[in-house]
């Protein structure tokens, strides 16, 4: 907006002085030929009517002789007289200034002159401020006989003129710098009172959320196009609600279908061996066989394995489902995870902390219950190598705990890292793939983090960072 009024501001600027210009010429052009014209007539009129000398070229300077001056005079214009070659005959001024032609007019002014269909020449030209019209025609007999060249210079002072230009160009100037002002005031509200409805506007999309509530935008003053994009984004919040909700209980049936299907799995196995057992004792079973007591303790101790083995598996879904509560104490970090080690007899073990004590406050159990969970997934990576190694480390960074737990095991492939954390994945042949998806809701719920690097044929590192208050 600003650059369009700047713009039309400078063109109207030049085109009134180009058009003032224009009529500046134009009224000097005009003024001069009604000069010219009363001129050549009362030339014509001394030739005619007062005149006793003939009509002839060498006469002229004995007819104008002193009426020169007079008619110049009378007209305010500069006179002169030449004969058919251009030689000066006689001239109203007595000393030929510079703006005046010579004593001779050149040969092509006369050849144009003799060639023209009107038989006048008109010339204009400027200097210094100063305007100069000249113009060139024949003086004629009462034949019409040429006998003659009679130039006529009109000289017009435009300083005058050109002052009334500047201060009128200064007038318009000061009028297009108060509509500048006027327009950048205008262009800053203007855009103030539109970019504040839009940041309002990209404020309320940089907050939506799929998995949160989001507010509707609500503007008590904005432009048509304006209230048009926030009526769309408005019906787009409600369109999310409604997706968000059928994304919610679809991927809840989905949890529930998939964690099913996990459950009836998991059974499935102990059910069958169960079942074998169960067959297999019906059919071998003898109430006078002398070991029956020995097959019957077998039997029974192979039923309690495997109630045992779905047991275990319903408490692992159970804790699985729900949240770990989050009970706070102050404990001693250092010595809890050296308690979690304990259980483990394997020499492979080395247990590295860089301070003496280190105290937070958390739940104990979920932290015995972290380390433990991860010191078995690494162990169970490194079994394979030859010359296994666990290292588990201790350390305070600012307010935060940091554990690691690193192997030289086989690692994790590329296409299986991001599934890490998902519930039922798991690399190994046994097991449910609960336990690191199970801690990682209990660091979670802490405000802390999990995270691993891991190089395949090299090992891999969990690190846990949790939060000391």
């Amino acid at each position: 907006m600003i650059i369009l009024v700047l713009l039309a501001s400078v063109l109207i600027l030049g085109v009134t002085v180009y058009q003032y210009d224009e009529q500046t010429k134009d009224y000097n052009i005009q003024r001069f030929e009604r000069k010219e014209a009363a001129t050549i007539k009362t030339i014509d009129l001394e030739l005619t009517n007062k005149t006793t000398y003939p009509l002839k070229t060498e006469n002229l300077v004995k007819i104008f002789q002193e009426r020169i001056y007079e008619i110049s005079s009378i007209n305010k214009l500069d006179i002169a007289i030449y004969d058919l070659n251009g030689n000066l005959l006689k001239s109203s001024i007595k000393r030929i200034s510079e703006e005046f032609e010579s004593k001779k007019i050149s040969q092509g002014v006369v050849t144009e002159l003799v060639k023209n269909d009107n038989h006048k020449i008109l010339k204009s030209r400027e200097r210094k401020g100063i305007g100069y019209q000249r113009s060139y025609s024949f003086i004629k007999d009462s034949k019409l006989e040429r006998i003659g060249i009679l130039e006529i210079q009109f000289t017009q002072d435009n300083s005058e003129i050109q002052k009334e230009l500047r201060e009128f160009i200064s007038r318009l100037g000061l009028v297009y710098l108060f509509m500048f002002l006027i327009a950048i005031s205008l262009a800053y509200f203007l855009s103030s009172y539109i970019t504040r409805s839009i940041q309002t506007i990209s404020d309320k999309m940089q907050q939506t959320r799929l998995n949160e509530r989001n507010e509707k935008i609500i503007l008590n003053a904005a432009s048509s196009e304006i209230e048009v994009l926030v009526e769309a984004y408005n019906s787009m919040i409600d369109q999310l609600e409604e997706s968000a909700v059928k994304l919610a209980r679809s991927e809840r049936e989905q949890a529930w279908r998939e964690m099913a299907k996990q459950v009836a799995h998991e059974i499935k196995n102990p059910l069958t061996p169960m079942r074998l057992s169960v067959q297999s004792f019906e059919r071998k079973f003898n109430p006078e066989d002398e070991k029956i007591k020995e097959k019957l303790a077998e039997y029974s101790k192979t039923l309690i394995q495997q109630i045992d083995v779905m047991s275990s598996i319903a408490s692992a879904f159970s804790d699985f489902a729900k949240m770990p509560t989050q009970k706070r104490e102050r404990v001693e970090v250092i010595s809890v995870v050296k308690l979690a080690l304990d259980i483990f007899n394997e020499d492979s073990i080395n247990y590295l902390a860089k301070e003496k004590e280190l105290f937070a406050n958390l739940d104990k159990t979920q932290l015995i219950r972290i380390v433990t969970n991860l010191v078995k997934n690494v162990m169970q990576a490194a079994e394979k190598t030859e010359t296994p190694i666990v290292n588990v480390a201790v350390s305070s960074e600012g307010k935060h705990i940091k554990i690691t737990v690193s192997d030289n095991g086989k690692g994790i492939a590329e296409n299986v890292k991001d599934l890490i954390f998902e519930p039922k994945f798991t690399t190994k042949s046994s097991g449910m793939g609960l336990g690191l998806p199970m801690i990682k809701n209990i660091i979670e719920a802490y405000e802390g983090t999990i995270s691993f690097t891991s190089e395949e044929g090299k090992g891999t590192v969990f690190t846990v960072i949790l939060p000391k208050e």
